[in-house]
């Protein structure tokens, strides 16, 4: 049977006055520098389908996943357990999640809800004959780890080598461009997944709404004639756009946007394309622990503590934290793994560290791993388990750093048994 791929997109961008999701103060959007959007890719081979939602938003919650599949499955007849649904990250969007002192917007959540099903009606609408291409390339220039070990063997976040306490940056990072793309029988494209480790955190700490790296990255697609991008972020928690060997000079979210088009483009132009796809789909669910803080953690006073924005955001929302904690004990996770041929996109539900997304692409071997964090849920931080030993921002205790330093292997070990569990692949 043909492969039959759609892809739609629907403008999510907030009303002015809506609430921000920033960085954990409370900021009100008063301007839009560029549209946000939805965007949907569904595909279907020999009777197995598997589909993609990208939300320009800094997460998407559990239970938002849970009703967007819900609502896909009750409007279109969809399998919900065959949709992932991922955030790009970005910071300059709305508040669809409680972050420090910002309370999540329930009225743009379920008009977010809404949009998002009639965008999966439009790309179902869509799908017609198409041929799909995968392959990677490699950008060095975008992301930089910006954890710096210093010379007492802390980390400071975003640390500059021109402060000379600076030693060396802690680790990696991912330099990856995984491209999906598919294409009709007249060799026009239709649509195309991008997938690149990165934090995209440009307006985030302002008041004007924006797409960020992962909007001019569309469009700068759609105008060199592939009409949908989505934006599949990996495990970019410990990865920035600024430079610390530069002293933290940042790339503007033009450059990284475009230069990122411009290598996934040159990937679509080498790659080639299959007319037969074996499609799965599964899912795993793993409890990670919760931290058991000490005092000098509960009051930002451990050894390599960095807290930003405001130390005083932390103490007014670590003691609900810590009760919640005591009550639950552990935070459950899913993992997905859309299978796509010998490839395999993974997701995590965090902001994970880029050693733990290396990880699995080696354990996946021999399949072709690419990883989608901030997908189907979010837990926060998720860094390596040496990262706990030197601080910095990602370890430090609070809301958005509560698992225990163990989590990050169990989530790898979860998402080495799923891959390890698809189906058999030919090529």
């Amino acid at each position: 049977m043909p492969i039959q791929a759609g892809f739609a997109q629907i403008d999510i961008t907030p009303p002015i006055g809506t609430r921000k999701i920033g960085w954990l103060k409370e900021i009100i959007g008063d301007s839009i520098a560029d549209p946000l959007y939805a965007r949907v890719a569904v595909f279907e081979s020999s009777g197995q389908t598997l589909a993609f939602v990208q939300l320009d938003t800094l997460s998407i919650r559990w239970t938002q996943t849970n009703a967007i599949r819900q609502r896909l499955a009750a409007q279109h007849g969809y399998p919900g357990d065959h949709v992932m649904v991922a955030a790009v990250h970005n910071h300059a969007g709305p508040a669809i999640a409680n972050c420090g002192d910002v309370q999540r917007d329930e009225g743009y959540i379920g008009a977010l809800v809404e949009k998002v099903a009639a965008a999966f009606g439009e790309a179902l609408d869509n799908c017609q004959d198409a041929q799909v291409g995968l392959g990677s390339g490699f950008e060095f220039d975008v992301a930089h780890n910006r954890r710096v070990v210093q010379r007492d063997g802390t980390v400071r976040t975003h640390g500059s080598f021109k402060d000379p306490n600076a030693l060396y940056v802690e680790g990696p990072i991912d330099p990856e461009v995984g491209v999906l793309a598919a294409r009709d029988a007249q060799g026009r494209l239709l649509g195309a997944l991008v997938n690149y480790a990165c934090h995209p955190a440009h307006h985030g700490g302002d008041t004007v709404f924006s797409g960020g790296y992962p909007g001019v990255l569309a469009a700068a697609m759609q105008a060199q004639g592939c009409p949908v991008a989505l934006f599949l972020n990996g495990t970019a928690g410990n990865l920035h756009t600024s430079n610390p060997a530069a002293g933290g000079v940042d790339m503007s979210m033009e450059d990284a946007g475009r230069t990122l088009a411009k290598d996934a483009m040159g990937v679509i132009g080498e790659m080639e394309f299959r007319t037969e796809l074996q499609l799965a789909s599964l899912r795993r669910t793993v409890d990670l622990p919760c931290r058991k803080a000490t005092e000098d953690e509960i009051h930002g006073t451990v050894r390599g503590a960095q807290r930003f924005v405001d130390s005083t955001i932390y103490d007014r929302t670590i003691p609900g934290l810590v009760e919640r904690i005591r009550e639950r004990r552990v935070q459950p996770a899913e993992v997905q793994v859309h299978f796509v041929d010998e490839y395999a996109f993974v997701s995590l539900p965090g902001e994970c560290f880029v050693e733990l997304g290396l990880d699995i692409k080696q354990r996946a071997h021999p399949r072709h791993a690419w990883i989608v964090a901030c997908a189907n849920g979010m837990v926060g931080y998720v860094p390596h388990k040496a990262a706990f030993e030197r601080g910095g921002y990602e370890t430090t205790f609070g809301a958005n750093s509560r698992l225990a330093p163990a989590a990050g292997d169990l989530l790898v070990d979860c998402a080495q048994e799923a891959v390890a569990s698809g189906p058999a692949f030919s090529r």
